[in-house]
């Protein structure tokens, strides 16, 4: 691939999945506002913004293999999030001191291990394995299988808080 179109594929991408979140962030603050025709908005954008993503994803050839390519690409990530990122993260909103941030990073690299965890069981070859449920904690982004706990490990969050996968 030329090398500004897959420099500008992968800017784009990254933008477009930016944009993606901060408008499923934007829905989730129109329904707490009970703005319903805003939230449905914003999902709508969030989820065009998704659709212009994969599309400058599936153009960087190479960037998408099998599933099970896919899932120890995933695990990969997620043991450098926990090893290299998050440390770098914390220490840096630390030294400005960042609390509010440095809390956030520090919750998201516990929730890495777990999420790891859940990647290397996926890895395992299982016959006639039934579907999952998840479920995501929507204070700290913990996942937890079959059911939201009690509480949650990382942040404390009630079961309420956690959005069903299914």
């Amino acid at each position: 691939m030329a090398e500004k179109t897959e420099k500008n594929l992968l800017s784009i991408l990254s933008a477009e999945s930016k944009m993606a979140a901060r408008h499923t962030a934007f829905a989730q603050k129109a329904d707490h506002e009970a703005d319903t025709r805003a939230a449905r908005l914003f999902r709508a954008f969030s989820e065009s913004k998704s659709v212009q993503a994969r599309r400058c994803l599936l153009l960087l050839r190479g960037r998408i293999g099998t599933t099970r390519e896919n899932l120890a690409a995933a695990l990969e990530l997620e043991r450098q999030a926990y090893d290299a990122l998050y440390p770098r993260l914390i220490r840096e909103a630390e030294d400005e001191g960042m609390k509010t941030a440095e809390m956030v990073f520090s919750q998201s690299r516990e929730v890495a291990p777990v999420q790891a965890a859940l990647l290397e069981k996926a890895l395992i070859p299982e016959k006639d394995s039934n579907p999952v449920d998840y479920y995501v904690c929507q204070v700290c982004g913990y996942v937890s299988e079959n059911r939201a706990p009690e509480k949650c490990p990382i942040c404390g969050a009630i079961p309420g808080k956690f959005k069903p996968i299914v």
